[in-house]
């Protein structure tokens, strides 16, 4: 036990035991300070003790056959528990979640007895693994396109130095399918390799297409179905699926900037996410153009190899530190995980309050507060102090860096970063942090918006992606025969629940519009709850004998508005803010202003009264419709 966490370890004793004076001085947790998930919840070293060995002999009176005093506390205690794991007021709903985390996987529904309902699923990334495990468990048949040579989608591609997942393993993962992760924050290959055994593990092979790219998907309103075209080396086929799942997220197409020059580099230039593999940059100099998610990893990770790394900033962002960013994960917690019970369900919950949603009140512009140039109220005001005072401790005698790194916008108002380094690699005197943009590429380096040229051996694009570009990379055409991209424009995708949109029956989308939570979290929870509503939807079809589902025009347009009225009132429409969250008419296409419960909740239960249906075999012409 000496590795375990303390607030969890604390409620692992109250269902083990249920003693309520774990719950008691001198035994209640601190509160955690920023994203830190306080492993000894504060105590003194004689009261971690005291925890730990308690907890040592409940789990041996457990295995020897002791039946938990509280396998599942009332509302009531639930609250309290919640609440003082995170030393802060929790609100009740999310003790359902945590319900889902301590409740023993039930066994699955039967799977339907399906002869030739398919789905066709775009991409074998995080969420198209996802939904193939999900669609096989419910008997219905699915085949994942995937245009790369291998499983992974984001993380197969995204292959840059330093390259990880900046939310904790332990919530970056499926819920259903643990892990022994080797640090806190999972590495590229670490995520990979996770990826590679659920397909293993759910013998998902058998259904992936590699390098297969589907070039476009067309409603058939007189087969009910899609007609969906792929393109395999150079060989076009075309097949009928009844529904199809868009899995090809929103950071699939990186952004290429139209620099002048860029063809007349005599050196490598690539964007991150097309890092070559055999790049060696020892001794070389570097442009890395942009201080994003990916530079903040790369610079860190090929700052001690490079002769001399010039960094390329149009604006700041907002940094938090982090002190479990490459801390190892030890055997003992892999043991706490897998063989204590409850420990893995609090851990993890616990996590989840920290990432997912503690932050969200922060992000909420409150109309009366006095200082809305640099905040948007009391809460976001102290995050700012919190994250100003931590740069200023890690540029400490360095007032240059101090200015170029310091945000002029709201906490939250980009993507939050964790710090993974960062700071430490712009103090290096190999290092210069150029506070402004790239105007131009010259044959041996990068010319600034300043005028000044920075000679380069390699250029290096971490400017990002066409995330307001959605599904983008298919001709998507509906009922209508409209092509998705007519009906969204370049920039301008919307959906129910980000999930499904009228006049396109039987297509749904994983990480759609509306649906990325710009105050960071796992995506992978929002990943589940998208399928989990999708393949719930696709049971509650077939089980009434529906071949066809298609969200009402009302019931979207009413769930959009509801969605555009709560960004208003949201950072990322802060006037002081630049993201890549906003179209050119200023409005939020890519993330979610709900919290993550909120969104859970939401996307429990489909209603096949909020869509027009249609029975096996109906004629469409006229076509009568089923609620």
């Amino acid at each position: 036990m000496a590795d375990a966490n303390i607030p969890t370890l604390l409620m692992v004793l109250v269902q083990l035991t249920g003693d309520r004076r774990w719950l008691e001085p001198p035994y209640r947790p601190t509160r955690p300070r920023g994203l830190d998930d306080n492993p000894t919840g504060g105590l003194s070293e004689h009261d971690q003790a005291t925890v730990r060995e308690a907890a040592v002999d409940a789990v041996l009176r457990w295995r020897d056959g002791a039946p938990p005093a509280l396998p599942m506390p009332d509302r009531d205690l639930m609250s309290r528990m919640m609440h003082l794991s995170v030393g802060e007021p929790v609100p009740p709903e999310y003790g359902l979640l945590l319900v889902d985390e301590l409740t023993p996987p039930a066994a699955a529904e039967p799977p339907l007895q399906e002869a030739g309902f398919s789905v066709a699923v775009i991409g074998a990334g995080v969420s198209g693994l996802l939904a193939a495990v999900r669609l096989r468990e419910a008997g219905i048949s699915c085949t994942v396109f995937e245009r790369g040579d291998e499983i992974g989608g984001t993380w197969y591609y995204n292959g840059y130095p330093g390259a990880g997942v900046d939310t904790p393993s332990y919530i970056y993962s499926y819920s259903f399918f643990p892990w022994d992760w080797k640090t806190h924050f999972g590495r590229r290959d670490d995520v990979l390799d996770y990826l590679r055994a659920m397909v293993r593990h759910y013998g998902l092979s058998a259904c992936i297409e590699l390098r297969t790219t589907v070039s476009s998907a067309v409603y058939d309103a007189a087969a009910q179905g899609w007609s969906v075209t792929t393109v395999r080396d150079d060989v076009s086929r075309t097949r009928r699926f009844d529904a199809v799942i868009s899995a090809v997220g929103q950071l699939n197409v990186p952004a290429i900037p139209e620099l002048p020059g860029l063809a007349d580099f005599r050196g490598p230039v690539f964007h991150s996410s097309q890092w070559p593999a055999d790049l060696d940059v020892t001794d070389k100099r570097v442009a890395v153009i942009g201080t994003g998610a990916s530079a903040m990893q790369i610079v860190p990770a090929i700052a001690p190899r490079a002769r001399h790394l010039t960094v390329f900033q149009r604006s700041p962002h907002w940094i938090a530190p982090s002190t479990d960013y490459f801390g190892q994960v030890r055997p003992t917690v892999h043991f706490l995980m897998t063989h204590v019970p409850y420990y893995r369900a609090w851990y993890r919950w616990r996590l989840g309050w920290i990432f997912n949603d503690k932050a969200h009140a922060s992000l909420k512009i409150d109309p009366e507060w006095p200082h809305p140039e640099r905040s948007l109220n009391a809460v976001n005001d102290r995050h700012r102090e919190h994250f100003t005072n931590y740069l200023r401790e890690q540029l400490a005698g360095r007032p240059d860096l101090q200015a170029k790194a310091l945000p002029n916008y709201p906490p939250f108002g980009k993507r939050m970063l964790l710090d993974n380094g960062w700071y430490a690699a712009i103090r290096r005197d190999n290092v210069s942090l150029e506070a402004t943009h790239a105007a131009a590429l010259t044959p041996s380096g990068v010319q600034s918006a300043s005028g000044g040229e920075h000679p380069a051996d390699v250029v290096v694009l971490a400017t990002g992606f066409e995330a307001l570009k959605l599904v983008q990379t298919v001709e998507i055409r509906g009922r209508s025969g409209q092509t998705l991209r007519e009906l969204w424009g370049d920039d301008d995708g919307w959906a129910y629940l980000g999930i499904t949109t009228p006049d396109f029956p039987n297509l749904f989308f994983l990480y759609g519009p509306g649906t990325s939570s710009g105050a960071g979290g796992s995506y992978i929870f929002i990943a589940e709850c998208q399928v989990n509503y999708i393949v719930s939807l696709l049971r509650q079809m077939r089980s009434r004998g529906l071949a066809v589902a298609e969200v009402r025009r009302e019931v979207s347009d009413e769930y959009n508005a509801k969605l555009d009225d709560a960004h208003a009132g949201m950072v990322w429409t802060h006037p002081g803010v630049r993201n890549y969250y906003r179209n050119n008419k200023g409005r939020v296409v890519t993330n979610s202003p709900w919290r993550f419960i909120d969104y859970w909740q939401m996307t429990r239960s489909p209603d096949l009264a909020d869509y027009e249906t249609e029975p096996d075999g109906e004629e469409v012409a006229p076509r009568l419709r089923q609620n």
